[in-house]
């Protein structure tokens, strides 16, 4: 399994807590969870406590500071044990866009109590008809005195039952297409014409509460955009999407860890034709390949975070770690899936869950056929 050279002394300690943390605090419940669709609130505060959600918070709002490495570190640790369900990524990208964009008060007002738990965040991109089109919007946010009357419909939204804090992506000017979109904070405890809709049914990540979310005449101060101008939103969007694509990338490389250690404990196990079902050359070159990839993914990840850090990270270059990454991961799981035969397709093996989660990777986040275009945009300039 790769080794990241960023991975310093206090990089390993904090993976190790993550790692303790998700063995005593998440694995005894995850069947339950799965059953109930829920990730329950007294998880994330205790996810707080020991500092997942805060790590990279600026240190006066409640959080860390460090760098991005450590919420790497987290998703992959995540992804290790075979779950995306627990909503921690979105959450996280949402306070990144207060630290970004929010002004002051903004972000004494809602950082801390995103680094500690006691709020839950979401992101509201994604309406029935746009899909990734987020320049074509239709929820609006119209001044009325010193208020927004927010009126629309959202769906796929990630934690959506269970958010007390949602990024909204809204048209504060609907006769404008990017220059109309803008960022505005809902805090939905008590929220008069908001209401959480149906929890979707999904193929993977049973233990998300993934949510379609109405607003009809909802009031909220003009004091939530984030931000101090209209009609930023969509230049913000385009500025954080290369972390939530990165974060899909390390998401990836978690998965595809944790799909191979699972097959190689079984196929050295399990015995088909008097031998080992590793022995067979088909085996080992299937798995010789998952590692080579799993090798060549961690690197570009590791480029991309390195830039991003630096501020050099270009939209096109997220985009391929993303694509890249997301079709790596569901080819080698279903490999890892062939593997174990019909034991893979049954829900009481880990790969079976790490094959139906995977297949949204290619979706969110931006499609990876829009991935391509963004690249393939780059590549058209004179």
């Amino acid at each position: 399994m790769p080794h990241h050279l960023w991975m310093q002394e206090d990089h390993h300690a904090f993976a190790d807590s993550v790692q303790r943390f998700f063995a005593e605090e998440f694995q005894p419940h995850r069947d339950q969870w799965k059953k109930d669709g829920l990730v329950p609130k007294e998880f994330w505060k205790k996810a707080g406590d020991i500092g997942i959600l805060g790590a990279t918070l600026p240190e006066e709002y409640g959080g860390m500071g460090l760098s991005r490495h450590f919420d790497a570190v987290s998703f992959m640790e995540q992804a290790k044990i075979g779950d995306t369900g627990w909503g921690f990524s979105v959450h996280n990208i949402a306070a990144h866009y207060i630290t970004a964009f929010g002004t002051a008060q903004q972000k004494e007002r809602w950082l801390p109590e995103i680094a500690s738990g006691d709020k839950v965040a979401a992101i509201a991109m994604t309406e029935p008809g746009t899909g990734s089109d987020l320049q074509a919007v239709k929820t609006s946010a119209i001044k009325d005195g010193n208020e927004y009357l927010i009126n629309g419909s959202k769906t796929f939204i990630t934690n959506g039952g269970s958010a007390d804090l949602i990024v909204l992506v809204a048209k504060t000017d609907p006769t404008s297409r990017s220059k109309g979109v803008s960022l505005i904070m809902i805090e939905t405890e008590g929220l008069e014409g908001y209401s959480v809709g149906r929890k979707l049914d999904k193929m993977g990540m049973k233990r998300n509460d993934t949510a379609e979310l109405s607003f009809q005449d909802v009031r909220v101060p003009q004091t939530n955009l984030i931000g101090t101008d209209e009609g930023q939103g969509f230049y913000q969007l385009m500025k954080q999407l290369p972390w939530e694509r990165l974060i899909i990338g390390y998401q990836a490389l978690g998965a595809m860890q944790c799909a191979v250690e699972t097959t190689l404990e079984y196929v050295k196990e399990r015995k088909a034709f008097g031998q080992r079902v590793m022995d067979f050359q088909n085996s080992r070159f299937k798995l010789a390949e998952a590692a080579t990839k799993i090798e060549l993914l961690a690197a570009m990840l590791d480029q991309c975070l390195a830039e991003l850090e630096l501020g050099t990270l270009t939209a096109e270059k997220a985009a391929m770690a993303k694509w890249w990454g997301t079709q790596a991961q569901c080819d080698i799981i279903d490999e890892c899936l062939q593997l174990h035969g019909g034991y893979g397709y049954m829900n009481e093996y880990l790969i079976s869950e790490l094959y139906t989660d995977a297949r949204v990777q290619k979706i969110y986040g931006g499609t990876n056929e829009i991935m391509k275009e963004l690249i393939a945009r780059s590549m058209d300039k004179d």
